[in-house]
């Protein structure tokens, strides 16, 4: 295991933490955003409101070719991008990359509205029809179709990127980040979590693409509407601190500071890469993903799919991200101490020790005396030996870098302490909203928890999907049943894995399918340019 995470460590580096660099990544999804934003006149600003009009229904016909209708395919792609990015994923960046990072999600965001019109238009350009009557289409298919069969090695290398990474990012990050919550606020077993919600993702993907959208267009606009509400209270209590807010994350975007706890990295480059990373794994602009669901809309206009895709990276990132982002700013939550339960093997506690030989943590009073406990490498603050904080700790913590065993002064032994600490992920987005809601309903922050388990449910029941037809382009159309099986039981094996691994390996395999896509989509934008000027010259909009 030590093995493979270091692998997939360095794989990480090399996508996206190129050290005293911008990251390769970040510099290829910016150039893009850029390139296609100025190619297609800044379509994301002078169509918005056309696409607002097509995914009401104005343009629907129920016998046009295709399996859902426009606002199901928006709701199926948004179902998997409005998910566990916007909960834990701005956390990350935030955490990570300080406040600046929020402004760097936005950047992403404005420049993957025209990413998304573009990888949808010819998604739906290119897409197949089955013969079971269905359609499939995305990334694979307009490579093959479109740049010829001289590069299909393309085609195939997205597919491989995709199905794993709908296995992972798309899967067990999302029953990972789940059972983390669940743990934490109710400490429910990890297994037991990953049992549960791996049944509820089980019992909808496997009645396909039609199941699945009616599911998601009732659940997403649910879930967005509950989880946007709360932040937007929480925004009008505290509406004192927005303006100061806003000032801090703008400022920190191009002169990152770190907190006063040591949060956030200080550094430019840094910000940016995790503001740019975490707004990819928000919206999917440029991943390659959402074109696969889109490719289902009953239409016979590719362009009138694509500006039903634009309104994604708007609504996930530039509307929830950013109240997430906000509400974290605003609460103070990202730089200050959290009162939590701390199991002192957790992976993501670490220990520094003042003589390197010995593997004992001594406190006293709730203090270390010899070295420092910390999360997320930030020292912990006071530890007590009960949940209302109330006895200091005083005894050691035996084993620190083996398999750490709390032990009091008296020679009993505890599984966890309590006590301060800096959060992370979902967690730190709880906390906040726990803070914010405070002077109104205590425990608001069981509103995250439920977000969460809504999220990832959905997130995990669209990207079965997009899995599912990465491997019939991969295997065959027999291959998608059993792909669905072992997407359930990857969902159960991401809820009892280490966090870490598994994000890192998401990043990768979601890096290296946007790094595919993009070099399509260069190839391509040509075709794209034109067939949205035939369709605007012919329609009224």
């Amino acid at each position: 295991m030590e093995t493979f995470e270091s692998i997939i460590a360095w794989l990480e580096n090399l996508i996206w933490n190129t050290p005293d660099a911008m990251p390769a990544m970040v510099v290829i999804l910016l150039a893009f955003g850029i390139f296609i934003t100025f190619r297609l006149s800044f379509i994301q600003i002078r169509h918005f409101k056309h696409g607002i009009k097509v995914v009401t229904g104005a343009y629907d016909d129920p016998d046009d070719e295709g399996d859902i209708n426009h606002f199901q395919a928006l709701s199926t792609a948004l179902s998997a991008t409005v998910g566990i990015g916007n909960i834990a994923g701005v956390a990350l960046a935030i955490h990570y990359g300080g406040p600046g990072a929020l402004f760097w999600m936005w950047v992403t965001a404005v420049l993957g509205m025209a990413i998304k019109f573009t990888e949808v238009t010819l998604a739906q350009e290119y897409r197949i029809k089955n013969k079971d009557g269905t359609v499939s289409g995305g990334p694979m298919y307009y490579i093959e179709k479109g740049l010829g069969p001289n590069w299909k090695w393309l085609a195939f290398a997205f597919s491989i990127s995709a199905a794993v990474c709908a296995f992972l990012t798309g899967n067990a990050v999302q029953a990972n980040t789940v059972a983390d919550v669940m743990n934490s606020d109710f400490e429910i077993p990890r297994a037991l979590t990953g049992f549960i919600t791996a049944s509820l993702v089980a019992a909808v993907i496997l009645g396909g693409i039609k199941r699945i959208g009616y599911v998601t267009a009732r659940l997403v606009p649910f879930m967005a509407t509950l989880y946007v509400l709360a932040g937007l209270i929480i925004l009008l209590l505290h509406y004192d601190q927005v303006i100061p807010s806003l000032w801090v994350i703008l400022t920190n975007a191009f002169n990152p500071q770190a907190g006063v706890l040591g949060v956030g990295s200080g550094t430019l480059i840094f910000t940016l890469s995790y503001g740019v990373q975490r707004g990819l794994f928000s919206n999917e602009a440029g991943q390659g993903s959402a074109p696969i669901a889109h490719s289902a809309a009953k239409t016979d206009q590719p362009v009138r799919e694509g500006v039903v895709a634009l309104l994604e990276p708007f609504i996930d990132t530039l509307i929830v991200c950013s109240i997430t982002g906000l509400v974290i700013v605003t609460t103070g939550a990202w730089d200050m101490h959290h009162s939590a339960s701390v199991d002192p093997g957790g992976d993501t506690i670490s220990y520094v020790i003042q003589d390197t030989g010995q593997n004992v943590l001594v406190f006293e009073n709730g203090v270390p005396q010899n070295g420092e406990m910390q999360r997320y490498n930030i020292p912990v603050a006071t530890m007590y030996t009960d949940r209302e904080q109330t006895v200091p700790f005083t005894g050691q913590i035996e084993n620190i870098f083996i398999s750490p065993t709390i032990v009091t002064e008296d020679g009993a032994q505890m599984d966890r302490l309590f006590g301060g600490v800096v959060e992370n992920g979902a967690p730190l987005t709880s906390r906040a909203f726990e803070i914010g809601l405070a002077p109104i309903m205590p425990g608001g922050g069981f509103i995250v928890t439920f977000a969460v388990l809504l999220f990832a449910i959905s997130t995990s029941i669209s990207w079965s999907y997009y899995g599912d037809r990465s491997a019939q382009y991969l295997f065959g159309f027999k291959s998608i049943f059993w792909y669905r099986i072992a997407f359930v039981g990857m969902h159960f094996f991401g809820a009892v894995v280490s966090l870490t691994t598994i994000w890192m390996f998401g990043d990768v395999m979601l890096g290296l399918m946007a790094f595919f896509n993009i070099i399509a989509l260069v190839a391509l934008s040509g075709v794209a340019v034109k067939i949205t000027r035939k369709y605007f010259e012919n329609t009224e909009v």
